[in-house]
Formats: C-alpha cells, sequence, structure tokens
C-alpha cells in the first residue's frame, strides 16, 4: 500500500465543509465519530456518527458537519492490487458512506497506523500494511454485525462484546451461559437468542472454537501431552476433548500434531 498522508482524530467546528468537485487524485478514507453530511450522486444524506467512507481517485467529494462539531480519522492511500482484492472479496463498498457498529476499534487501529506511519521504525511500511489489512477486516466485521439489526446500538451490545473476546482470550474458563446471562440480567434464552443475533453464531459454539484453536496452537508450538493441552484449555475430560477435535478436524489431536510436524519438517527442509 502507498501510504501519502494520514490522520487521527481532528476536530473541527460546525462550520466545517469539504468540496471537491474532481476528488483529490487518490484514494481517501473517512472514520467519521460525528453525525455529519454526505452528498454523494446529489443525495444528501444524513449520516450518523460511527460511519465510514473510502473515495476512489477523481470520485467528488462533499462532506460537513452536521450542525455540531466534526471529529474524523482519515487516510489518503493507494492500494495495491491485492488490497483492493480483498476490498472487494470483504464486500467493502466504494463511495459509500456505511455506518458500523464499532468504529471505536477501526478508529485505533487507524491510530496505531499514524504513530507508525511517522515513526522512525525501520520496518514501519511492511507495518502499515498489515495494520491496513487488519482495519478492513474488521470493518468487514463491524459491518455484519451492523446488519444484525439494533442489537448492535443498544446497551447490550458492549457487554455482549466484551464476553465474546472474553471467551476467545480465556479458553480454559469454566463458561457458564447462566452466569454470564445473569451478567447482562437476561433470561438464559434471551441471551443465548441475543448473542447468536449480535454475533451470528451460539455462545455455544464460540466456546468450543475458542477452545480447540487454542488446543491446535499448543498441539503445533509444544510437546505437552493430549491430556495437558485438553486440561489447558478447559476441557476436565480429555475424551471429551479428543471427540470433539475429531468432529471438527475429522482426526485425532495426536494425527494432527504429526501431519503438523511432518509437513513442517517437509517445508522448512525439503525432506519427509
Amino acid at each position: 500500500m502507498r501510504m501519502d498522508e494520514i490522520g487521527y482524530n481532528h476536530k473541527h467546528d460546525k462550520s466545517f465543509v469539504i468540496d471537491r468537485p474532481e476528488g483529490v487524485g487518490d484514494w481517501l478514507m473517512l472514520a467519521v465519530k460525528t453525525k455529519s453530511i454526505f452528498v454523494i450522486d446529489g443525495a444528501e444524506t444524513h449520516a450518523p456518527s460511527g460511519s465510514f467512507i473510502i473515495y476512489t481517485p477523481d470520485f467528488p467529494q462533499y462532506y460537513q458537519a452536521d450542525n455540531t462539531e466534526y471529529v474524523d480519522d482519515w487516510i489518503h492511500f493507494g492500494p495495491d492490487p491485492e488490497e483492493e482484492i480483498l476490498m472487494k472479496k470483504l464486500g467493502i463498498p466504494l463511495n459509500q458512506i456505511v455506518s458500523v457498529a464499532d468504529i471505536t476499534g477501526i478508529s485505533a487501529i487507524i491510530r496505531d497506523m499514524c504513530y507508525e506511519h511517522y515513526s522512525a521504525n525501520p520496518n514501519r511500511k511492511a507495518v502499515v500494511d498489515l495494520y491496513f489489512r487488519l482495519m478492513l477486516y474488521k470493518i468487514n466485521e463491524s459491518m455484519s454485525v451492523a446488519k444484525l439489526g439494533s442489537v448492535s446500538e443498544n446497551m447490550y451490545f458492549e457487554k455482549l462484546l466484551w464476553i465474546r473476546e472474553s471467551i476467545y482470550r480465556w479458553p480454559a474458563r469454566n463458561w457458564s451461559i447462566d452466569d454470564m446471562a445473569a451478567e447482562l440480567s437476561l433470561s438464559r434464552s434471551r441471551f443465548q437468542h441475543l448473542y447468536s443475533q449480535t454475533f451470528g453464531v451460539s455462545v455455544s459454539k464460540d466456546i468450543i472454537t475458542s477452545r480447540l484453536d487454542h488446543a491446535v496452537d499448543m498441539l503445533e508450538k509444544s510437546d505437552l501431552s493430549v491430556n495437558d493441552i485438553a486440561l489447558a484449555v478447559g476441557y476436565s475430560n480429555s475424551s471429551y476433548f479428543i471427540r470433539q477435535f475429531r468432529s471438527v478436524f475429522d482426526t485425532t489431536p495426536v494425527q494432527y500434531r504429526a501431519d503438523y510436524w511432518e509437513n513442517h519438517k517437509r517445508d522448512y527442509t525439503g525432506e519427509v
């Protein structure tokens, strides 16, 4: 990716207006943190806080504050062909204002990109490229959550998001659906419904996926026994762990490790 300029958390008063009838000749992404007004193809849109847009080169740009302070992050850039393909694959629209569920997460990535871009880090270009691709995935994720409806806008979203992040961060914890529901003051069935509606997957499935993902990582990177790995990712019964592992990966943990190490050796030595 060619990074031209980047700005984080820029603030303007309510008179702020940008009017570029011929665009600016490069790509521009905006992450807008306040309500705003955009004109696209002659149509005026009042965008809520937490919106983004990616302008292609030469596309007319008109946006302004919506009678209040205007705050945004922005990136002037040029994607490489692989990144253009990734944007298309992830369904990220161009030249359209889009509301997302979590602009703060996207903004945090832009903040880190900004720091790297203006740093003396000799690897800053490679780091910025990685951050940019991560940001595209987070945009896709936030768009998907927003499409699920009003759940992403209500009082439960942040707590649901924290619960899901915790499940993947601490897979070995003894996760209780009743306890999680009580934390949100919801019934068990209502909690499960909201969780599935928000993330497109059940909480039980996420718990299993988190544990097995961590188990795979440990099988690949350690020589711990299957029993020790099962305990480390939250299974008190290694037989049950093996059954769940086989149902997902169609192989046993022992065979998975053997196949991985064999392929790993072949990749790095050319030998079997």
